[in-house]
């Protein structure tokens, strides 16, 4: 017995709820800082002050701890336990469910691991441009979480909402004309996502008779031809929500401005929201509409491939085309989310666990350079962040180094993780019928995004205007400074840890595809081969109602 099973605070007592305090814990903070009210932009001095400083260490114990779970959680699902837990005690799938296996704990982890240096960064001063900013930072972090979860679709429709919510005011924090036109269209094309979701949620319904992921994965096989076209049409529009979430062509026009317009640290922490789209495309379409799927089996696999190859594609010339650093990085956001996508598409376990490890480094160097391109622009004058020659910044050795290391990680040089990821998905990639295609696209879009952040790179800091005297300002302070390099050092530490992050990975695909210990996990006797429909919730199999109580 090692030292992880001695410790009181890893007892079975606490193993019971752990799945669901990612999910409370940033639940309960939103709420205490909400009761702890805003600082009413007094931000220098007096009662208002002190409420924020109040608000940072509340975010910033809740973030950190947050991590400390996320840690705990991957720790046991590496194990191969399926941690589910019961809300109300309801048996699935009649009652909510919240499963973690290993892809969810990477996914909150992930979640995790970018929320606690971008909540740190923008306690250097971007959370007293707004109100409520760390309270609805925690409501963010709660929807993120709560879909990486959730074992059932409404729920997942639930904290899409959550989020949506949270980041519908995190993108107009701070005000401003152009946020506020950004903004608009942000809320009216999501609300009507949200409507095309329960749209697909209703089909699936009437066909199948549940939203449970597990029941779906055993029900959605035994649907014949005839009533499988509704599940296909189903499981398209639920590919147009989810893609347009991730950000998949042609869905994505809407994130390069939205996320450039941003405040620096709410555009660093939507570099993860890009992912839940990612997720349920996962477990949606990889597994419910899986190889096991029956007549709806790949429902969108003819489709969903060359989509993602072409989003990589579009969005690498959108960055070459950028007029701003904040508008390049956010077309490398959707450049990032066509690479883990080809992978999805290319259907099989040893692409799923590439494409799960290059999303991990190109979560953190996307979220990197959303703080690193403010960094920059603080220090270049009346040029702000845009890419042509003004004064040189007060910082160019730091910053360059920076910029060097993010770009060569997400352009995929070796031996950054980012050369890893991909160097694993064109292995993957080697066997299928797309394969040169895929090789093509792969290598020119790395080519191109290198290219891309060359040319800002040169620009920034070396076609400076010498006639200008360089800008000292705030932008440069430790705690900036540091927030930012802590992102790009967990993208090294994917590299020199690759061997055992992409054993993980490979480990999380694999289990993705075993839908029996699934169901098992989720449904108890429901699940188990040869058991009754899950139909009429008031009746336990193992406690049939006696003749006698049954009434006419």
């Amino acid at each position: 017995m090692n030292w992880f099973d001695q410790t009181w605070f890893f007892q079975p007592w606490f193993f019971q709820h752990l799945a669901v305090l990612p999910v409370l814990l940033p639940a309960l903070t939103a709420v205490a800082l909400l009761l702890l009210g805003d600082h009413g932009g007094d931000s220098h001095g007096g009662h208002g002050h002190h409420k924020l400083l109040w608000a940072r260490r509340i975010g910033m114990a809740s973030a950190a701890l947050g991590l400390l779970l996320a840690v705990v959680l991957v720790m046991r699902a590496a194990q191969g336990e399926l941690i589910t837990y019961r809300l109300g005690d309801w048996p699935a799938p009649f009652g909510i469910i919240l499963l973690v296996d290993r892809l969810g704990a990477l996914m909150l982890l992930l979640s995790a691991c970018v929320a606690l240096p971008v909540l740190w960064y923008a306690t250097g001063g971007w959370d007293a441009h707004g109100r409520y900013f760390h309270a609805l930072f925690q409501f963010q972090l709660m929807g993120l979480n709560g879909a990486f979860v959730t074992g059932d679709l409404f729920n997942l429709f639930v904290f899409f909402e959550v989020l949506l919510i949270a980041s519908y005011v995190l993108m107009v924090h701070g005000q401003g004309a152009e946020r506020f036109r950004v903004g608009l269209h942000y809320v009216v094309l999501n609300l009507a996502a949200s409507a095309l979701f329960l749209i697909g949620l209703a089909l699936i319904y009437a066909k199948t008779g549940t939203l449970n992921m597990a029941d779906l994965a055993l029900r959605v096989p035994a649907v014949a031809a005839p009533d499988a076209a509704v599940l296909q049409v189903a499981a398209m529009l639920l590919l147009v929500v989810f893609g347009f979430k991730a950000a998949l062509m042609p869905l994505a026009m809407w994130l390069p401005a939205t996320y450039a317009a941003s405040s620096p640290p709410v555009a660093a922490l939507f570099a993860i929201m890009t992912k839940v789209g990612v997720y349920a495309i996962v477990r949606v379409h990889g597994v419910v509409f899986g190889d096991s799927g029956g007549a709806s089996a790949f429902a969108v696999a003819p489709i969903l491939l060359p989509l993602a190859l072409a989003t990589s594609v579009l969005a690498v010339l959108g960055a070459l085309a950028a007029k701003t650093l904040a508008r390049l990085v956010a077309w490398l956001t959707v450049v990032s989310v066509g690479t883990v996508l080809a992978g999805l598409g290319l259907y099989g376990s040893a692409a799923w666990g590439a494409a799960f490890y290059y999303m991990l480094n190109s979560t953190l160097v996307i979220a990197a350079l959303f703080l690193l391109a403010e960094l920059v622009a603080a220090q270049r004058g009346d040029a702000d962040g845009q890419l042509l020659p003004a004064a040189p910044v007060a910082q160019p050795t730091l910053l360059g180094l920076m910029m060097l290391l993010a770009a060569a990680s997400a352009a995929g040089l070796p031996p950054l993780p980012g050369f890893i990821g991909k160097l694993m998905l064109l292995e993957a990639a080697s066997s299928h019928a797309w394969a040169p295609l895929v090789w093509t696209v792969l290598l020119l879009v790395g080519f191109f995004t290198l290219l891309g952040l060359a040319r800002a790179g040169s620009i920034l800091f070396w076609h400076v205007r010498q006639d200008l005297p360089a800008n000292v300002s705030a932008g440069g302070s430790p705690k900036l400074v540091w927030a930012t390099c802590s992102l790009l050092g967990a993208s090294v530490l994917l590299s020199l840890a690759a061997a055992p992050i992409q054993r993980y990975t490979q480990a999380a695909a694999v289990q993705l595809s075993d839908r029996a210990a699934y169901a098992a996990a989720v449904l108890g006797a429901y699940g188990e081969p040869g058991s009754q429909p899950t139909t009429r919730p008031y009746l336990e199999p193992s406690k049939p109602v006696p003749l006698q109580e049954v009434k006419p």
